[in-house]
């Protein structure tokens, strides 16, 4: 009999331990009117969507690419704000200026002026992909293509990591620098080695990631599926619309509301969702 009960304890506990804890909870979408939107980012000061627009090949140099400006109500406010940008990618503010990852150069936009202030040409880039930055202002931009990251620095660029699989997804979060390469999430030491913070692989092209807490985050795939990762390093599936396909890109992230914003691709939308606890059985 105690042995029964205790097997029964354990299966309940293991049931618990991995129990869903969060669900996404769709709040609006955006009419189809962007162009391949592949990322979004949540401007908390003035209460605005960016979104870049492939509007093309997602690697194509055609000058077809812009930027578009959504409302926090899912109204497009603006398809093709900034134009004049080919295939942009992840987005990173530092002041006023927005920095966007465009194939082998970094596009800089004064977003009060809502023009392009500068263009950062990147040496041996291949395809630039994401974009972060700290709060000193250095900027860093992922090369899927080139399978290294780059720091920008006064306006300079040079390697920051080198041989890697295929990085995409940057953040820079309490001091350190994330990346999304290959199958999983690691954190940039100090020495700039790289420590792995989610157990087991995520299937698929890891695209975005935003912070949740300290130490937790939320991680999208490109093929359209979106992963809650815990201190442990254990993840939960929150969103999967594969069999729609439907895309998952470079999300943002609206954390005073728990606000998760998806840029779905080729279906020309951005999806609100809000991040809740899931609800008890």
């Amino acid at each position: 009999m105690k042995k029964a009960m205790g097997l029964l304890f354990a299966t309940i506990f293991a049931s618990a331990a991995h129990a869903q804890s969060h669900e996404l909870v769709k709040k609006w979408e955006t009419e189809a009117t962007l162009k391949v939107p592949e990322s979004v980012y949540f401007d908390e000061k003035r209460k605005t969507l960016y979104v870049s627009n492939i509007d093309g090949e997602p690697w194509g140099d055609d000058k077809r690419g812009s930027i578009g400006k959504v409302g926090l109500d899912g109204k497009v406010i603006e398809v093709d704000w900034v134009s004049g940008l080919s295939a942009p990618k992840g987005m990173a503010l530092v002041g006023n200026q927005l920095y966007v990852g465009d194939i082998t150069e970094v596009v800089v936009i004064d977003v009060e002026k809502g023009a392009i202030a500068k263009r950062i040409a990147v040496p041996g880039a291949e395809g630039l992909n994401d974009v972060a930055a700290d709060p000193s202002g250095t900027v860093y931009v992922s090369d899927s293509a080139g399978k290294k990251v780059f720091v920008i620095e006064d306006g300079k660029p040079s390697v920051y990591l080198a041989d890697l699989n295929r990085p995409n997804g940057l953040l820079h979060h309490r001091g350190a620098l994330y990346v999304l390469d290959g199958d999983g999430a690691y954190r940039v030491a100090k020495d700039r080695s790289l420590q792995r913070i989610t157990k087991g692989s995520i299937e698929g092209g890891l695209d975005g990631i935003e912070p949740v807490s300290e130490n937790e985050f939320l991680i999208s795939v490109w093929q359209g599926t979106m992963h809650f990762v815990k201190a442990d390093g254990t993840h939960e599936l929150l969103l999967d619309t594969r069999a729609e396909k439907t895309n998952a890109a470079d999300i943002g992230y609206d954390r005073a509301n728990r606000i998760v914003y998806v840029p779905t691709f080729f279906k020309n939308t951005v999806v609100a969702y809000e991040l809740k606890p899931a609800k008890s059985e």
